[in-house]
């Protein structure tokens, strides 16, 4: 039987895949990956459906899909692609028996519509950027910068006291940039004890009582020096932002959020 092996593809390439071509390999790059499944039944643990699925669905009294941030609807959806891709999966196994190009074609039609909704939803990107996300999240889904939850690391065990400083300049269009400081440093740079800084926003002309109100959009960035781009049709009203030091490994131990800030968009 002839197996095709385990391997990462960045998402945006899984889309060329064609029916009457070898699927291709990538090397990994350092982005957002899926990882597409070895198709030897013998080895259903490195599917990427199956573990993201049990791990979404791992964690009590709260699961950890709910903890990064998924809704309800968004983890039933997840596990419905598994439950589609699974079987035939199986059935693409059995070369003698039940590969067709039919069967090659729905799977391939599956990974598209899984691609597809975690374009349309952000699931890997708001994952990522997720408050609560540690590590070990990050690596369940092969995002880059996380590591397997077996893997034991020395963690710092003090919070993050340093607040954030910003400045901002109107580029027009929507586009803001912005530069974040900290007490000690004379240039836009992350903080020495964070990796990151992120940010909770809101764009309008009512201010967000604080950081815990629902609908604010977050992000992260991993330079101290960014452009946010926001719909151009924002133009006039106002944009409300927070911002803190970031640890992704310790995200417990981050630095408080800043005042709110507040910007008109041009």
């Amino acid at each position: 039987m002839q197996l095709l092996t385990s391997f990462y593809l960045p998402i945006n390439h899984l889309q060329t895949i064609t029916t009457n071509t070898q699927l291709p390999t990538y090397s990994p790059l350092p982005t957002t990956y899926f990882l597409l499944p070895t198709t030897d039944y013998l080895l259903p643990t490195t599917y990427f459906l199956l573990p993201t699925n049990a791990y979404i669905l791992a964690g009590e009294p709260e699961t950890n899909g709910v903890r990064i941030g998924l809704t309800q609807d968004e983890i039933k959806r997840w596990k419905a692609f598994e439950t589609e891709y699974t079987p035939l999966l199986l059935m693409y196994n059995d070369v003698m028996n039940s590969r067709t190009r039919a069967i090659r074609n729905s799977l391939i039609e599956i990974i598209d519509e899984t691609i597809a909704y975690d374009q349309e939803n952000h699931i890997l990107d708001r994952i990522a950027a997720s408050p609560n996300a540690t590590v070990y999240d990050l690596g369940a889904f092969n995002i880059n910068g996380g590591v397997s939850p077996k893997t034991t690391r020395t963690r710092p065990v003090t919070a993050i006291k340093e607040p954030v400083s910003v400045t901002f300049i109107q580029l027009g269009g929507g586009i803001i940039a912005i530069k974040c400081y900290s007490t000690s440093g004379a240039r836009a740079a992350i903080f020495d004890e964070a990796d990151s800084v992120q940010f909770l926003y809101k764009t309008g002309t009512v201010p967000p009582t604080s950081t815990n109100e629902e609908g604010m959009k977050t992000g992260i960035s991993t330079k101290g020096s960014f452009n946010l781009e926001l719909n151009p049709e924002q133009k006039g009203k106002n944009l409300y932002i927070y911002f803190r030091w970031y640890n992704t490994r310790h995200p417990n131990l981050s630095g408080p959020w800043s005042e709110l800030q507040i910007t008109m968009i041009l």
